[in-house]
């Protein structure tokens, strides 16, 4: 499971240090691709195999998913960290999240999402309030 906030820096190649305590479940690959609200998303290869076999076995009639595919795919990149624990992100990736230096790294769960860290800040300010509100709808009595 990967949680937490961390706040590593691009270096002049694009590449960024992966918090430590996220290294051990890298070592065996990565996927590293377009995000949801213009961050990165990193998948250990095993999952993204999951997420990739659920997108095949869904309709390719759906225009939407075609599109959908068409965003994630193409900007694809299959990694495995380098010993000192680096990733690239890829320069069409940086400009898709608009990331310079500063980046923000957070867990979810069966996820890694890179974030400019402005962008992040907007974000979290944004969903403060739904996020008190949504929890007894999504958990209820939790």
């Amino acid at each position: 499971m990967f949680s937490g906030t961390y706040t590593p820096k691009l270096d002049d190649k694009g590449r960024l240090f992966l918090p430590a305590k996220f290294r051990d479940d890298m070592t065996e690959g990565l996927v590293i691709t377009r995000g949801q609200d213009r961050s990165i998303d990193v998948r250990t290869s095993a999952e993204f195999a999951v997420f990739t076999e659920k997108f095949k076995n869904a309709s390719q009639t759906d225009a939407r998913l075609r599109a959908y595919g068409r965003m994630l795919f193409a900007l694809a990149s299959e990694q495995v960290p380098d010993k000192q624990g680096r990733i690239t992100i890829t320069p069409e990736l940086r400009e898709y999240a608009s990331l310079k230096r500063d980046c923000v790294v957070i867990g979810i769960y069966d996820r890694i999402e890179i974030w400019e860290p402005q962008a992040w800040q907007r974000y979290t300010a944004d969903q403060e309030a739904a996020f008190s509100d949504v929890q007894e709808e999504i958990f209820p009595g939790f």
